[in-house]
């Protein structure tokens, strides 16, 4: 058994009480149940480097009994029958909860993600659970129409149906947000659903299992499966008995999820992937305000959103004057422990730190000039995974800092 160690800051009652409950298990068919091989993994504070417990790792005999109990609620349980209404309700429900034990979860989303916990509560957490809602007031709303056709006698009309059990894989850098999104509209339509978190950060998509079974949901109707991509993730999206799969994440993932998709079922796919976006500041803008927009546009999380400003672009006659003032802005962001009055917490894990850290490493060998950041924090930082605001300049688009995600607090600018 694992000793969890808990941060020296006040938590809610039933955030302890939840990471008490380590090892934590599978959840299918509304019951918590033990992997099939007995493996666990350790999921880690990114802020300290310390374990906050010991997670379920499923195999493909888990993801089996995940699927059959998914195709029996979608088959013949009372989940088949209800209407849109009802199963609105239902969804409302779900916002309610999250929005009674937000304080708990949004301690929860700091300790696995270490975000500043401000950021977790009044951001994360309520879009959460308007998510929920807006696709509750949708649930009853699923039309098909009338098509007008030259045949004599015959009435044509569309109707649209659930397409059955949907595997959803979400990313580490939103957890419940991104848990939220795939729910849903999934849940609305009438599908059954099994949700694979990323193996960083299981804790909140856990606690938001029980929150659907405290909502009144009909067993099988909403599993939760944890583990890597390696086998969960593969098992998953290979399966014969999953209609869809819809997944946030890595390019280089997504590319193997479609082969999975085609050389199974050729089950429909849905991914939204990495992106390397540009901002672009001109010489007639007002400096100060673009120079602090793209401050936060990279890093914002940490650099580690998808839509990160990683590369900036700078008309010549104001770039001196930009490099200066994006160096001034990063010089007041706070880098700390997500419970402290920090701006921006740590980097996910060891090895995305390693990884952002190889790319610094390389800008510094193909020529590009480092301004400020590009060494991680020490101090009462150095247990954790902690790298400040970095900037190159540079004057060479083939360089990998350019033009790869790096997913962290880095950037280029030209």
């Amino acid at each position: 058994m694992t000793t969890i160690t808990l941060p020296a800051v006040s938590l809610q009652p039933g955030t302890v009480a939840f990471l008490q409950r380590s090892p934590h298990k599978l959840f299918i068919n509304n019951e918590w149940t033990a992997p099939s091989s007995g493996e666990t993994f350790l999921t880690i504070n990114p802020a300290t480097g310390q374990p906050l417990g010991e997670v379920a790792l499923a195999h493909a005999a888990d993801v089996d009994a995940a699927v059959a109990t998914a195709r029996t609620a979608f088959n013949d349980g009372p989940w088949r029958t209800m209407s849109g209404a009802e199963r609105g309700n239902l969804l409302w429900k779900v916002a309610d909860l999250i929005e009674q034990h937000a304080d708990e979860l949004a301690e929860l989303e700091t300790l696995d993600n270490g975000k500043p916990l401000r950021v977790s509560r009044n951001g994360d957490i309520p879009f959460a659970a308007r998510h929920f809602r807006y696709y509750a007031g949708w649930a009853s709303k699923l039309e098909g129409s009338t098509i007008p056709v030259s045949i004599p006698n015959q009435f044509v009309y569309t109707l649209r149906e659930p397409m059955g059990v949907v595997g959803l894989i979400i990313p580490w850098n939103f957890p419940l947000l991104m848990a939220a999104w795939k729910l849903a509209p999934a849940l609305a339509a009438g599908n059954t659903v099994i949700l694979k978190p990323a193996e960083q950060t299981p804790l909140t998509a856990l606690r938001l299992a029980d929150i659907f079974v405290e909502a009144g949901f009909p067993p099988g109707v909403v599993n939760v499966l944890t583990g890597p991509g390696l086998p969960t993730g593969a098992a998953l999206t290979a399966h014969m008995g999953v209609n869809k799969v819809a997944f946030t994440g890595s390019t280089e993932v997504g590319r193997k999820i479609m082969a999975a998709a085609a050389g199974s079922n050729l089950k429909r796919v849905s991914l939204e992937l990495g992106g390397k976006s540009p901002n672009v500041i001109f010489a007639d803008a007002d400096l100060s305000k673009a120079v602090r927009g793209a401050t936060w546009a990279v890093f914002s999380t940490a650099g580690q959103e998808c839509v990160a400003g990683s590369r900036l672009f700078v008309e010549a006659p104001v770039y001196e004057q930009v490099v200066e003032g994006l160096a001034a802005q990063a010089a007041r962001v706070r880098v700390g422990d997500g419970f402290s009055k920090a701006h921006i917490g740590p980097i996910i894990s060891a090895g995305q730190l390693e990884r952002i850290m190889g790319y610094i490493s390389s800008g510094r060998e193909q020529g590009a000039q480092i301004v400020t950041g590009g060494e991680r924090l020490g101090g009462d930082l150095a247990n954790g995974y902690f790298l400040p605001p970095t900037i190159f300049t540079h004057q060479d688009d083939s360089l990998a800092l350019v033009q790869e995600e790096i997913f962290g607090p880095v950037v280029a600018v030209t």
